[in-house]
């Protein structure tokens, strides 16, 4: 069978021309010829297969220059390595939607039923909790200096890790800028979030003129049962929850962004050379695009929240860190223990850890 006209091309592909020349100009779909004089393009059958599917990625939203290396993936037929590519994406878009879907709700709550000078309480049916808890940060067996500051509070819960010249600085100075919040004013789901995350632009304004120091940061701060989270870098949040545990956060490295591109496997990752390299941090320079990540939980009675560095994810396994967050007599006795398997395992570097448990308020 000869070549096609674009106009054939584009019937047999349910494709408009206008989208066939789009996807040249982007190099996702080139013509297998073109005529030298007028310019016209022309389509071998053989790529209506790619066609397709540069459509179909389109429809799922895969960024631009994600399509081609699927496709070429695909025409390679390097078939499993494509749908990995797709699994990846869509592990995001998923993320990114449980993220939001909690925002759209707070929202909807305060749109429907706007705060008056009598109504400053949050809006939530679920019981309340108080917190019981603790942190522990530890220099390790191998740095000379701790760069990871620690906190836990009636309402606070906060880790950073600090890197450069004034590291441990960044990281205390972190999270002095969200102390103020233990005595913030109880409101609601909205209010907790924007008094978080103006903490967060306070903190990052305060490591202006650090010479290159900066800090990660995790956080929450309760009010009721809601739980408002603030995270950027790579440390981390896990909650324990009827016996399971869930990893809240989402690492801003370069590995973690190549592990969910499809391009490294989590067990190459544990091991790659450039697994601390930091995609966003609280370094003092504006946010365009590394703003931290900011969204709602709703805490149960029973459940326990643990918020770490990496000295500590990256040297004991999430099996370990289970059996300790299920067995622990109090959040005491789990950060103590957690900072011991880390050293057991070498505690190559500063480790930061807090616990809280989420009790019912009468509990003492």
């Amino acid at each position: 069978m000869g070549l096609l006209t674009i106009g054939a091309f584009a019937r047999a592909s349910r494709l408009s021309a206008k989208a066939l020349r789009r996807y040249d100009e982007l190099g996702l779909l080139r013509p297998a010829r073109v005529d030298p004089h007028s310019g016209y393009r022309y389509y071998a059958p053989t790529q209506l297969e790619r066609a397709r599917l540069v459509a179909w990625l389109r429809r799922i939203g895969l960024p631009l220059d994600r399509i081609g290396e699927v496709c070429d993936l695909y025409d390679d037929r390097e078939t499993a390595a494509a749908a990995r590519e797709v699994r990846a994406h869509w592990a995001r878009v998923e993320a990114d939607t449980a993220a939001r879907r909690d925002l759209v709700a707070s929202l909807l709550d305060h749109l429907s039923d706007p705060p008056t000078d009598k109504d400053t309480t949050m809006t939530s049916t679920a019981t309340p909790v108080a917190f019981r808890y603790a942190a522990l940060s530890d220099r390790g067996l191998v740095r000379e200096t701790n760069q990871d500051t620690a906190y836990a509070g009636d309402r606070l819960l906060a880790v950073a890790d600090g890197y450069g010249a004034s590291g441990a600085d960044a990281g205390a100075a972190a999270i002095d800028a969200l102390r103020p919040l233990e005595t913030l004013a109880p409101g609601r789901a909205g209010d907790l979030l924007n008094a978080l995350e103006d903490a967060v632009v306070r903190a990052n304004d305060a490591l202006r003129g650090h010479d290159g120091s900066g800090t990660t940061l995790t956080a929450l701060l309760r009010s009721g049962s809601r739980l408002a989270l603030v995270h950027v870098g790579d440390t981390r949040a896990y909650l324990l929850r009827g016996g399971r545990l869930l990893r809240v956060t989402h690492d801003h490295t370069a590995v973690q962004a190549m592990v969910d591109d499809g391009r490294l496997t989590p067990e190459e990752a544990a091991s790659h050379p450039q697994r601390a390299l930091l995609l966003r941090a609280l370094d003092g320079a504006e946010p365009s695009g590394r703003a931290p990540d900011v969204r709602l939980e709703e805490a149960r009675p029973g459940d326990r929240y643990l918020l770490c560095s990496d000295g500590l994810s990256a040297v004991v396994p999430e099996s370990e860190v289970q059996r300790v967050l299920s067995t622990a007599r109090d959040p005491a006795e789990a950060v103590r223990t957690l900072v011991a398997l880390a050293h057991r395992a070498g505690a190559p570097d500063n480790i930061a850890c807090a616990v809280a448990e989420a009790l019912p308020p009468t509990m003492p």
